[in-house]
């Protein structure tokens, strides 16, 4: 993400520990603790967030749930929450802009690059434009303590188009697990490994919500650039959820292990859940950095090598994911994350 817009003075908060009384799916006595809670809390923006850049490219609906953001000529723009949080779970609803969206990056994520300029942490939703006739991409990628060096990114074609309709996208953060979630489905999972060492995030962070323009990296490398001859291009947000630990400022002391908001919390992929996350993965992951031979000639340690994701990555692109050459992938300076392949 583009730490010019992270440059902002942090409130001055105190401890709180989000509270919601809510039912975990596919939790009971003797049963295997997973799946996501039952709807949470809904965070209006006035309570919950506060803009960034983009002046009145930022636009909340009447009934303060629902955020436009618009990319035009002039600007992006973008909002944060007030909080910091260490761990949680994290939501929002997008509709995504149509028609041709090359170059175009629309953003959710986590990121204390404000605070620890040579050390922080982030956790990505990245939607990648494309030309027209061509699908939306979602890429995420994880740093931790400022291992911007190795890129975790995996990307995958979208099932559905993001452009007609919401869809909710999440993000479950826990002290030793990280899960994407689409539509409430699984769709990535990352653990803490003893060979990741500090490069798994660990430091309170700040939720992020962008539009700008990345013309330079997100669509083919940078050959489709933003043609603002379809601006404005327009990203709807609601059913925004900020379910955690938030964090003092100051201090970054929180206290909330034995809180509602770490009881309410699931702790696992249930059965059902990891066999669809398989299925899904190994129908529409477009990329993953754990198979990607021109990066890396032996895959890095945290990493483990799932045979039918090999097949299938290698049957979309030998030359990456088999023995091929292929030029080394650029890198967007901005959040660290790698361009399209």
């Amino acid at each position: 993400m583009a730490d010019s817009h992270l440059g902002r003075p942090l409130p001055v908060l105190f401890l709180l520990c989000v509270h919601a009384a809510v039912v975990l799916a596919g939790v009971g006595g003797g049963h295997e603790r997973g799946g996501l809670p039952l709807p949470l809390p809904v965070t209006p923006f006035e309570e919950g967030y506060t803009q960034i850049f983009g002046d009145d490219n930022l636009v909340v609906h009447r009934d303060g749930r629902t955020v436009h953001l618009t990319l035009d000529e002039r600007t992006g723009s973008g909002f944060a929450s007030q909080d910091l949080y260490l761990h949680g779970f994290f939501s929002a609803s997008i509709k995504l802009p149509s028609d041709y969206t090359a170059g175009v990056v629309v953003a959710f994520y986590m990121s204390n690059g404000d605070v620890y300029e040579k050390n922080h942490d982030e956790i990505d939703f990245e939607f990648l434009g494309n030309i027209r006739g061509k699908e939306w991409r979602i890429q995420t990628n994880v740093y931790g303590n400022g291992s911007t060096n190795i890129g975790r990114e995996e990307r995958y074609g979208l099932w559905f188009d993001p452009a007609d309709d919401f869809h909710q996208y999440s993000i479950l953060w826990t002290e030793s697990k990280i899960i994407f979630y689409v539509d409430g489905v699984p769709i990535r999972e990352v653990k803490k490994t003893e060979s990741m060492g500090g490069q798994f995030p660990s430091k309170p962070m700040t939720v992020y919500v962008t539009i700008w323009d990345g013309s330079d990296w997100a669509t083919n490398g940078g050959k489709y650039r933003v043609n603002y001859k379809y601006a404005p291009y327009i990203a709807e947000f609601s059913d925004l959820i900020l379910h955690g630990c938030a964090v003092n400022p100051v201090d970054h002391f929180a206290n909330c292990d034995n809180g509602p908001a770490r009881e309410s919390m699931p702790t696992d992929i249930s059965h059902r859940e990891r066999a669809k996350m398989e299925s899904l993965r190994k129908k529409h992951m477009t990329y993953s950095y754990c198979y990607d031979r021109t990066r890396y000639k032996v895959p890095p340690p945290e990493c483990i090598i799932n045979p039918k994701e090999a097949e299938h990555l290698q049957a979309f692109d030998p030359v990456t994911f088999g023995n091929g050459r292929h030029r080394r992938p650029k890198r967007h300076q901005g959040s660290g994350s790698a361009t399209s392949l």
